[in-house]
Order: structure tokens, then C-alpha cells, then sequence
């Protein structure tokens, strides 16, 4: 019993999560057991119902971990230099939020790009949440001119900008920097 109980603390949340991650971007949500988690871990299925109940809860948790860190970088950007030009601040905005999704990007599919019916109803709070902080920023950098089409259109386009390059895994952030700068200039022309 000692040996097992050694075993399964060596399994991290922060483990089991990686590995899902992984498999459900390369799989689906659907193709995706439980025990195939476990078999690339090596460890039994029964080890992960010590940290999870049960897929949906496993999934849950990844996308609450990944709009976490995506929610981090918004307000790192949003706190730091308070002195900064708004038009400085605006633009690393827009280029944290690309930035983010290319460095990361399965934990971008994961809150992003995974359709599945049985998901989308459970997943509402989350991306909601990082886009009324998304659209809070905007509104404080640049007042009332922002209005609700424009930041619906400015996450629009860095969401298309991010899901294109995502399906070129072999493109790295500094690839495609350059790009992702004109793009961003362009946007927020129309902000002006």
C-alpha cells in the first residue's frame, strides 16, 4: 500500500492536465478516455479519479488553467508602466493577447477551437470573462468611443489572426512577429 501511495502522489494535477491537453488537441474531446490519459501517464485510470471525477472535470479544469494564464498576461500588461502612452499600452494589449495564443498554442485549441456540443454550454464563463476583461481595457484606454461592434470586432480578428497561425504549429511567435505588429497597426487605425 506504501509503494502505491508513493506512486500516486509523484501524479500531479499539473501532470495529468499536460498530458490531457495534449491528447484532447490531438484527439477531440470525444476520442478522449480517461484511461488513455492514465495509459500516457503510466499509471492506472483509477490513479486520476484521486483528482478528477471525470473527463468533463479534467477538461473543465484545463480550460480554467489556460483563460488563468491568458487573464495573467492581460493584467501583467494592464499594471505594468502605469505611466505608459495609452497608444503604447493599447498595442501591447492586442500584441500580449496574439503573443500568448501562438506561444501556446494547445492551450489556445483548448479554449478556443474544441467544438463539441456537450462543452460549449459548460464553457460559457470563462472566455466571457478574459473578453469583458479585453473589453474593460479597451474602454479605460480609450474611453467611450469603444463601443461594444468595435471590441466585438478588434477579438474577432486577433482570434482569426491566432487561429490561423495555430494550425501552423511550425511557426513560432518571432516567425510571425513582423505580421502580428501590422496587424495590430492596423487595428487600431480604426480606433482613431
Amino acid at each position: 500500500m506504501a509503494a502505491r501511495k508513493a506512486v500516486d502522489q509523484e501524479l500531479t494535477k499539473e501532470k495529468i492536465l499536460e498530458t490531457a491537453r495534449d491528447l484532447f488537441v490531438l484527439e477531440g474531446y470525444q476520442h478522449v478516455t480517461m484511461r488513455q490519459v492514465a495509459k500516457s501517464l503510466g499509471y492506472s485510470h483509477g490513479s486520476l479519479y484521486y483528482h478528477f471525477k471525470n473527463k468533463a472535470e479534467l477538461f473543465y479544469s484545463l480550460v480554467v488553467k489556460d483563460f488563468g494564464l491568458l487573464n495573467e498576461t492581460l493584467d501583467k500588461i494592464l499594471n505594468e508602466d502605469k505611466d505608459a502612452d495609452v497608444e503604447n499600452k493599447l498595442k501591447r494589449i492586442l500584441l500580449g493577447y496574439i503573443e500568448f495564443g501562438i506561444r501556446h498554442p494547445n492551450h489556445y485549441r483548448i479554449m478556443f477551437l474544441i467544438q463539441d456540443d456537450d462543452l460549449q454550454n459548460a464553457l460559457q464563463q470563462e472566455p466571457n470573462l478574459t473578453y469583458e476583461k479585453l473589453a474593460s481595457a479597451l474602454h479605460t484606454l480609450c474611453g467611450s468611443k469603444v463601443t461594444p461592434m468595435i471590441v466585438w470586432s478588434l477579438f474577432l480578428s486577433l482570434h482569426g489572426f491566432v487561429a490561423h497561425y495555430c494550425g501552423h504549429p511550425e511557426q513560432t511567435y518571432e516567425d510571425v512577429k513582423g505580421m502580428a505588429e501590422a496587424h495590430v497597426s492596423f487595428l487600431m487605425k480604426g480606433l482613431h
